[in-house]
C-alpha cells in the first residue's frame, strides 16, 4: 500500500476584508499517495493559488487538517513549532508557472540551484556543484557545465522551466506541487515538460500535485483528478473516469464546451452565466446552482457534501442526479 505523503481534511480559507469574511475555500479535503499524480483543476479565481499556499504551507487555514508525512501540521490553526514547519517545507518542492519571473536574473543558473542545497543540506561546496550537474542533466540539459555559468535570460523558455524544476527537485522532496507548469511555453514545449514530471514521478516516486486550468494537460498526465469550482472541489475521480463518466453539471458542461473532431463549423457549448465573484458566494446552497437555472431548487443541498457515486468518485451536490444540458429533455 502506498505511503500518505500530505493529507489536507476539510480544508477551509477564509479572509477578512474591512467588516466581512470572504470564503476562498471551502471544505477541500486532498490525500496524496507516494508515486501520485493528482491534477487539480478549475478557471482562474476558483481558489487554486490560494489553495497551493495551504499546501505549501505558507497559509495557515481557518479550519480543517494537515498532516505532512504522518506529523499534523496544522489543526484547526493550531500550528507547529516554527522550525518544525521549515523543516516540514523542505519536503515540498514548488514549480512555479513563470520560470522567467522565478529565476533571479543576477544570479548564474549554477549559483540558484546551489542556494537551496546550501540552505537545506549539509554538502560542502564540491558536493553541491556534483549535485548541481547532476540535476541539471536529470531534467534534460543538454549541457550541465555550460548552463551552470549561465544566466537565466541566456535559455530558452522551455530550459528555464527545466531549470525551475531542478530547483524543486535539489532536497529531493517526497511531495512537489506544479502550479501551471506548461502555462507560459508553447505547445511542443509543454508536451516536453510533461514528459519531463512523468519521467520524476517514475524515478524518484515523488507524489505531485499538479495545479491548471487546462483539461488536456489533466488528461495527459494525473492519475486522479479534482474539479474545483468557487473554492470547493464539485468532482473528484480517477482521471480516466472523469473524463469517461463525468457527473458533476460544472464537469460536464467543461466537457462539452471542449471542441471535437468533426465538429468544425458548429457552435461551441456555452456555461450560462458567469463565475460568482468570491465575495458575493451564498453561505448555503449549490455553488453552481445559478449557472443552471433550468434545474429546480429542491434537486440541490442545501449544504452540499461529497457523495461517493463509484470507486474513488465523488461528487458535490444531488443536483447530479437529474443534471441534464438546457434544452434536453430531462
Amino acid at each position: 500500500m502506498s505511503k500518505a505523503m500530505i493529507q489536507l481534511d476539510h480544508i477551509d480559507v477564509t479572509f477578512q476584508q474591512k467588516k466581512r469574511q470572504i470564503q476562498a475555500v471551502k471544505d477541500v479535503t486532498i490525500h496524496i499517495n507516494e508515486g501520485d499524480i493528482y491534477g487539480i483543476v478549475g478557471y482562474s479565481g476558483a481558489g487554486k493559488s490560494t489553495l497551493v499556499r495551504v499546501i505549501n504551507l505558507l497559509q495557515v487555514p481557518s479550519a480543517g487538517t494537515i498532516t505532512v508525512d504522518g506529523d499534523v501540521i496544522y489543526q484547526d490553526q493550531v500550528t507547529l513549532k516554527p522550525a518544525t514547519l521549515r523543516e516540514k517545507r523542505r519536503d515540498i518542492g514548488m514549480i512555479f508557472q513563470d520560470p522567467l519571473a522565478s529565476l533571479n536574473p543576477l544570479m548564474t543558473i549554477g549559483a540558484q540551484i546551489d542556494e537551496a542545497l546550501l540552505y537545506h543540506t549539509d554538502l560542502d561546496e564540491k558536493q553541491r556543484t556534483e549535485r548541481v550537474l547532476e540535476l541539471l542533466a536529470q531534467v534534460g540539459i543538454p549541457n550541465p557545465q555550460r548552463t551552470f555559468k549561465q544566466y537565466p535570460h541566456e535559455l530558452s523558455g522551455g530550459m528555464r522551466q527545466r531549470v525551475v524544476i531542478a530547483i524543486a527537485l535539489s532536497c529531493k522532496p517526497p511531495i512537489i506541487i506544479a502550479d501551471e507548469p506548461t502555462t507560459a511555453l508553447d505547445v511542443t514545449i509543454q508536451a516536453q515538460i510533461l514528459d519531463l514530471l512523468n519521467e520524476i514521478q517514475a524515478e524518484t516516486q515523488s507524489g505531485i500535485i499538479l495545479i491548471t486550468h487546462d483539461l488536456g494537460v489533466v488528461a495527459e498526465t494525473a492519475d486522479r483528478v479534482a474539479v474545483m469550482y468557487a473554492g470547493q472541489f464539485v468532482e473528484i475521480a480517477p482521471v480516466e473516469e472523469l473524463f469517461t463518466n463525468p457527473k458533476h453539471p460544472y464537469t460536464r458542461s467543461l466537457l462539452q464546451s471542449i471542441p471535437q473532431a468533426g465538429s468544425e463549423g458548429q457552435e461551441l457549448h456555452v456555461i450560462e452565466g458567469t463565475v460568482p465573484p468570491l465575495p458575493s458566494l451564498p453561505r448555503t446552497g449549490c455553488r453552481f446552482a445559478p449557472r443552471i437555472p433550468w434545474i429546480s431548487a429542491e434537486e440541490h443541498e442545501e449544504n452540499p457534501t461529497l457523495h461517493e457515486v463509484g470507486k474513488g468518485h465523488f461528487v458535490r451536490c444531488t443536483c447530479y442526479k437529474n443534471f441534464h444540458f438546457e434544452g434536453e429533455e430531462a
